[in-house]
């Protein structure tokens, strides 16, 4: 790297690093879509694309619905995604890629739409893989091709904040395609007729990003399309209602081992040691090794410790670490929570 790439590097980096607020707010909106401002942004792109608009912008409740209605439509015309969405895209990427360099393009991407694009794209991916599945059904071939030819065909609207994010849209080319990302949802652009879907009314996330609710959906549409999820892994609706009322016995009949992961994780793992009436394998002066036999799955091991610093009424507090299910005594475990053998992991004093 050049010193002039260094430079440009940093400039851009300066010039970026406080504008993703609302793009950020933008992808994850859940407030209903501004009809009026989004049709005139897709007209405006048809527009600035040199094509007549489309006859008639017609509305539907999430992207399922929207592929759904897309299939029935009599003569919606041919696809003009690439001309109003993939064309103008390329031509700005294209000028600020040569205006800034190899070094410049890649910090300010970084410090753009990098930093959105993963947790939004899994979210797309995730919608995508949904829509497929309730619409094509257990058609894996000719059909469910079909969908996701039209799901790969749409533009992401609010999930399309992370590639605008990078762009100056005001005014500019991509600006009508920044409208519709601020206002709604997925659209799909054709000769006569742009289909808009609505944005989500629910969107729950863990602190990694991903889809989380254990009490209803964790992205939910108007129409009722909506996604069920536990710190990212898809569950059916109807396992989240059997959560509170779960009990030792249930979770050891449950033959899905993600599922019993989920059920332990909700049900928590010291609890489960103490309702499963659970052994102790072994313990030494650090704690107590526990393991728990899960049918078609590797065993739970846990460490109990008690720490050794008071709290403020007097009370000990016990901390439960999951370790390897290779783990033979409990001062392996807790050396291991620290990156250590046991033969080195001697503390001064254990808090």
């Amino acid at each position: 790297m050049t010193s002039t790439d260094i430079e440009v590097t940093a400039t851009v980096e300066r010039s970026s690093g406080d504008s993703l607020g609302p793009w950020r707010a933008w992808a994850s909106s859940t407030a209903p879509a501004d009809r009026a401002a989004a049709e005139e942004g897709v007209r405006r792109a048809y527009r600035l694309a040199g094509l007549a608009e489309p006859e008639r912008v017609v509305w539907a409740g999430s992207p399922r619905e929207a592929v759904t209605l897309i299939r029935q439509l009599p003569d919606p015309g041919p696809s003009v995604r690439d001309a109003v969405r993939s064309a103008p895209w390329a031509r700005e990427r294209s000028r600020l890629h040569a205006e800034l360099g190899a070094a410049g393009w890649s910090a300010h991407w970084s410090a753009t739409g990098g930093r959105l694009w993963e947790s939004t794209q899994a979210l797309v991916d995730r919608i995508r893989a949904a829509v497929v599945q309730e619409v094509a059904g257990r058609d894996t071939g000719r059909e469910a091709a079909r969908v996701r030819l039209l799901l790969v065909d749409a533009v992401l609207g609010q999930h399309d904040a992370p590639w605008l994010a990078a762009f100056p849209a005001e005014d500019g080319p991509l600006d009508a395609l920044a409208t519709v990302c601020r206002t709604a949802g997925w659209w799909w652009p054709f000769a006569r007729v742009a289909v808009v879907s609505e944005r989500p009314v629910a969107l729950h996330r863990d602190e990694a990003g991903r889809l989380d609710h254990g009490d209803g959906p964790a992205l939910a549409y108007p129409d009722g399309f909506a996604l069920h999820a536990w710190r990212g892994m898809p569950v059916p609706a109807a396992f989240l209602t059997e959560l509170p009322s779960l009990t030792p016995e249930r979770i050891r009949a449950e033959d899905n081992a993600e599922l019993r992961r989920v059920m332990l994780e909700y049900y928590g793992y010291d609890r489960y040691l103490a309702d499963s009436d659970a052994r102790p394998v072994h313990q030494d002066e650090t704690g107590t090794l526990w393991r728990i036999e899960l049918l078609g799955d590797e065993p739970v091991l846990m460490v109990e410790v008690l720490n050794s610093t008071p709290e403020p009424d007097g009370t000990s507090r016990t901390y439960w670490l999951r370790v390897p299910p290779s783990t033979r005594t409990a001062k392996e475990g807790v050396a291991w929570t620290f990156g250590l053998r046991p033969d080195v992991y001697a503390p001064l004093r254990e808090t």
